[in-house]
């Protein structure tokens, strides 16, 4: 599993190369910031100023985008990459966030948060027992996780994909009730599971839980 998420490391960052090459910084982020705007409100999550927030797996244009009037924790691993490649995301843009280079297994909590979201990045681990173990413990009791999935439609294509590279991204193939399982089991209620998009292989889920 090692060497499949290295290689869907290398991956990640060639699509996110090709994906903004013709997009305007400027016009991208206020298309993102909105996006994440629109989330929350689908979500029915309110962050309040003062709120702790750690945006785990973030990429180049996480939500942490929207919260310049939270402290946030912004955990990656592929962020010095993505300074050094990417025109549209500069660390120093954003000071009121602490930005970690490291990969969610290893992320060090020095204390749980009000509000975790973890967007589009727990497929793309390499212990997903772990990341789950961690994401939990990010959150203090009574707080709020925000974590987005795709999950497979079909057990054969499931059973496939863990067989061969079909979904080079995504080393880890799960059907809903499988991630939410993961959530559940680890102390985390599910309140919502908002369906995004609908797709042959996947569905794009946004999963809303306390703890």
């Amino acid at each position: 599993m090692r060497l499949r998420w290295k290689i869907a490391q290398a991956a990640e960052i060639r699509w996110w190369k090709s994906y903004l090459k013709k997009k305007p910084k400027a016009n991208y982020l206020e298309w993102k910031r909105n996006y994440w705007q629109n989330l929350l409100d689908e979500c029915g999550v309110e962050i309040k100023e003062g709120d702790r927030v750690l945006d785990i797996g973030c990429g180049p244009a996480g939500i942490f985008l929207l919260l310049d009037k939270n402290p946030v924790d912004a955990v990656d691993p592929l962020l010095d990459k993505y300074e050094e490649e990417l025109e549209h995301f500069d660390k120093k843009e954003y000071p009121n966030v602490n930005f970690v280079n490291a990969p969610m297994e290893e992320f060090d909590i020095k204390q749980p948060y009000d509000v975790v979201f973890c967007l589009n990045a727990i497929n793309h681990v390499s212990d997903l027992e772990k990341s789950f173990d961690v994401l939990s413990a990010c959150v203090r009791r009574g707080g709020t996780v925000i974590c987005s999935i795709d999950a497979h439609n079909h057990s054969f294509f499931k059973h496939l994909f863990r067989l061969l590279p079909g979904d080079i991204l995504h080393p880890h193939q799960y059907d809903l009730e499988e991630y939410q399982e993961m959530l559940t089991s680890r102390g985390v209620s599910i309140d919502k599971s908002l369906l995004k998009d609908e797709q042959f292989f996947f569905d794009y889920y946004v999963l809303v839980g306390k703890k």
